[in-house]
């Protein structure tokens, strides 16, 4: 049996699945992006982002995108009884491979100098909200 979990401090899933479900000790988180917790559909709540009118970019920071993605992993592993230091699996999906990827392994090594879970980095062609940067990971939780 899979145990569904929802992380009350993350932001919310854009659509009809769970942020995480547990099978025996191992966690397997949905994509999570770098929305802000409690930002909603009219307001990007993304960090960095800015848009105009008509829904283009009027600011962009691919950095402050790579932060909130790994904060929001953070929030949904302890909120599960897990951790950050459990992560074993992370796939990447970026959106521009030669623009972000420099900048995203540089803070990457930052966030797992420590713990190097195995790593997967796909370009994909679009996300289902204005963002750059989304990851699906595995961690393992200690009984």
């Amino acid at each position: 049996m899979a145990d569904r979990i929802n992380a009350k401090n993350a932001p919310k899933p854009v659509g009809l699945y769970p942020h995480a479900r547990r099978v025996g000790n191992l966690l397997f988180l949905s994509g999570v992006g770098p929305r802000v917790a409690g930002s909603d559909a009219n307001d990007s709540g993304v960090p960095g982002l800015e848009l105009d009118h008509n829904g283009n970019f009027k600011a962009f920071d691919f950095e402050a995108q790579c932060r909130s993605v790994f904060d929001n992993i953070r929030v949904i592993l302890e909120e599960s009884g897990s951790s950050w230091d459990n992560l074993v699996d992370v796939t990447v999906f970026l959106v521009n491979m030669k623009r972000d990827f420099h900048t995203y392994n540089k803070v990457y090594a930052e966030y797992f100098k420590d713990n190097q879970p195995c790593r997967t980095t796909c370009e994909i062609n679009a996300l289902p909200t204005p963002i750059a940067i989304e990851l699906k990971c595995i961690a393992t939780i200690d009984d």
